[in-house]
Formats: C-alpha cells, sequence, structure tokens
C-alpha cells in the first residue's frame, strides 16, 4: 500500500509538517506527563482510525517502559483498573476533544475533572496536544499513511 501523496517529499506537506513539529515540541518539553502524552496520542489515534499514529505512539510507549497490559487496554480504559485517576481524566478529555462531531463538544465535568489532576499549563499542554495530533491523524488518514513500519526514534 502507498500512501496517496508523500507528505515527507512534498514540499507544502513538509513545510506544515515543520510548523506542527515545532508545536509539538512544546508539548512534549511541557510539564504534561510523559506518560500520559503518550496516552492521549494514542487514544485520538485510536478513535480516528489512523494507523500510523497508532503503531507509531504505541512502539514509542513501549519503547520507553510503557507494559503491555496498559498499551492493550487503552481503547477500553473505562474498564481497565491500570489507568490513574489523572490519565483517565486525560484520556476522557481526549475522547471528548477528538469527537467533537459527535456531541455536545466537552461537557464542563469533564474539563472540571480534568482541571482537578492538571495545573494550568499542563491543561493548556493537553489542550494543545488533543489539537496536534487530532491534525497528525488527519493528514494521515487522508493520504492513507501506510502503518506498521516505524522503527522507535527514527524521525528524531
Amino acid at each position: 500500500m502507498n500512501a496517496r501523496l508523500n507528505l515527507f517529499a512534498n514540499p507544502v506537506a513538509g513545510k506544515f509538517l515543520r510548523s506542527v513539529n515545532a508545536a509539538g515540541k512544546v508539548v512534549s518539553d511541557s510539564p504534561l506527563p510523559a506518560t500520559t502524552q503518550e496516552l492521549v496520542k494514542i487514544r485520538a489515534s485510536q478513535i480516528n482510525g489512523c494507523g500510523f499514529c497508532t503503531d507509531m505512539h504505541t512502539k514509542d510507549a513501549a519503547h520507553a517502559g510503557e507494559t503491555s497490559v496498559r498499551l492493550n487496554l487503552i481503547a477500553a480504559w473505562r474498564e481497565a483498573t491500570v489507568f490513574t485517576d489523572a490519565e483517565r481524566a486525560a484520556l476522557e478529555l481526549t475522547e471528548y476533544g477528538t469527537r467533537i462531531a459527535d456531541g455536545p463538544g466537552v461537557p464542563d465535568e469533564v474539563w472540571e475533572n480534568a482541571a482537578k489532576h492538571y495545573d494550568e499549563d499542563q491543561l493548556a499542554a493537553l489542550v494543545s496536544l488533543i489539537a496536534v495530533i487530532n491534525a497528525y491523524n488527519r493528514m494521515n488518514v487522508l493520504v492513507r499513511q501506510p502503518a506498521g513500519d516505524y522503527r522507535p526514534g527514527m524521525f528524531g
């Protein structure tokens, strides 16, 4: 399977991706825990059906020491006992922030739950991360970016 458009070779896509990568670096350098960042990226990618990002972020998380049990249960986080209350709040916010078209946006109780676990800088990073991963997901889904060949560290 080949992508419809080579995002890595096209100059317009490349320029855009460099900007998105710079935004992503702001988040990765933020006080939002790295583990939470990977969980959020994986969950949004699952929801959006982005195989490329799901492949990348599950492999990156495993490489960083995340357990297979937790990785395998991200999609079923509500029933899983392996996530902290803070991680569950981030996953819930991710789902609402990713599925905006499916409902009422982000309900106040979802926001308030996240705000119980994260300070203002962490919330800003979490909101930014949800926006960034959704942008990556949409680009990859649009061009049908193939998944499965990613190796941790291959982009940096």
